[in-house]
């Protein structure tokens, strides 16, 4: 009996148990009922370090480059060949060639030139020669004539007078031709001298010019001087009244000192970015800053501030009113090969650190009647709480007063859910 007594106050006590466990169940779900929890996105109040951020876009651009230029002396050239923008090249390598055939006529024009004016300048010589050796074939004659004359002169003595006259008119003859010949010998030579030396100048303008044709065919081939990424640049007899013109390509023509395309010097690759005015004051020389390239995805790169213009200048590359700001380059402290002049690039800057700050989401924030509100979870409802805005920075907010860490507020607005 007494065994029977035990083994039914043990079932007893768990029949109670259950009982006791089932009926709190049954309350439990029927305030559940009563009270339902709202099923809305929510997030935990959270506190702690609160960063500042600074989002902007930049584009990387090389400080240093060199730029291939069409040569000066060998006119408006056609271009037979280009190397595309992007396109890696080698010191030494052709970046821009030229068609050769108009120039090649010209060369082979000057060095036919060049060719006749030495031909007349050896003709000059060889008539000046002739002409010299008459004259001095006739100087030697006129004084053998006079040296004739002097002795047929000395017998005027042995001579009737009509003889002796008769024999100083014939000196005198021969004197005075003797003159002659002597005058046209000296008169010929520098007539001979200056003739030779205007052929001689015809020559040497053939020659200039020839000699400038070749250099120009020289250099109708225009080389990289150092190894770079080629960048080809805007021709800017095709743009339009407000355009840039597009990229010089095979069948342009360049005109004396055109700039054709410019070799970046890697090494001094930075990312650029402008500043607004407002935004001036919260950035300094040496900040630190996250890059994230938009053609390298794959890396994040670390970067600081190198430089800042002293003065703001005005942004035509911006929409109309055309905005005033400033110009920062950032320097890249984890290279990477793949990045190249012209790539796009997201800058993010922790311009100030606030510990122990209380914060929430972006999205849980909501305005009512012009005033900041968020709704925070009490009582399995949410429940509209004035709060004060201390800061923003991207998808987080930093809360002066209003709601406390740990608590819940609503990422959607609970009318809005209904």
């Amino acid at each position: 009996m007494n065994k029977l007594g035990k083994l039914w106050r043990s079932k007893r006590r768990t029949i109670v148990v259950a009982a006791v466990l089932l009926g709190a169940f049954l309350v439990f779900g029927a305030f559940r009922l009563a009270n339902p929890s709202p099923q809305i996105p929510s997030a935990v109040v959270q506190r702690g370090e609160f960063v500042d951020y600074l989002d902007l876009r930049g584009e990387a651009k090389a400080l240093k480059s060199v730029t291939i230029t069409a040569p000066y002396e060998a006119g408006d050239l056609q271009i037979l060949k280009i190397a595309p923008t992007g396109s890696q090249v080698k010191k030494g390598e052709v970046v821009v060639a030229f068609d050769t055939t108009p120039l090649k006529q010209t060369l082979a024009q000057d060095q036919s030139d060049l060719k006749s004016a030495d031909a007349e300048i050896e003709q000059a010589r060889a008539q000046a020669r002739l002409k010299e050796e008459q004259d001095l074939t006739d100087v030697m004659k006129a004084r053998y004539d006079v040296e004739s004359a002097k002795l047929d002169a000395s017998k005027q003595e042995i001579l009737s007078k009509i003889d002796g006259e008769e024999a100083q008119l014939k000196l005198a003859d021969a004197e005075q031709k003797l003159k002659e010949v002597e005058q046209k010998l000296s008169s010929d030579k520098a007539s001979d001298a200056a003739e030779i030396e205007r052929k001689q100048q015809k020559h040497d303008q053939a020659l200039l010019k020839f000699r400038q044709a070749d250099r120009s065919l020289s250099v109708l081939e225009l080389k990289a001087p150092i190894d770079g990424i080629v960048t080809v640049l805007n021709n800017w007899r095709t743009a339009g009244f407000f355009g840039n013109g597009a990229p010089f390509k095979q069948g342009d023509r360049a005109w004396p000192g055109a700039a054709l395309a410019e070799l970046p010097d890697l090494s001094t690759l930075r990312i650029v970015a402008r500043i607004d005015e407002t935004e001036r004051g919260r950035i300094q020389i040496g900040q630190p800053i996250t890059i994230r390239v938009d053609a390298v995805p794959d890396r994040e790169f670390a970067g600081h501030i190198s430089q800042i213009s002293a003065t703001a200048s005005i942004d035509f590359s911006a929409g109309w009113p055309f905005p005033r700001n400033f110009t920062a380059d950032i320097a890249v402290e984890n290279p990477d090969p793949r990045l190249r002049p012209g790539m796009q690039a997201n800058l993010h800057i922790a311009t100030d650190r606030i510990p122990n700050g209380i914060i929430i989401p972006s999205q849980a924030l909501f305005h009512d009647a012009g005033q900041s509100i968020a709704y925070v979870l009490h009582g399995g409802k949410f429940v509209e709480q004035r709060v004060e805005v201390a800061r923003r920075s991207g998808d987080q907010l930093l809360i002066a007063k209003g709601v406390e860490p740990g608590e819940r507020v609503a990422l959607q607005e609970p009318a809005a859910s209904r």
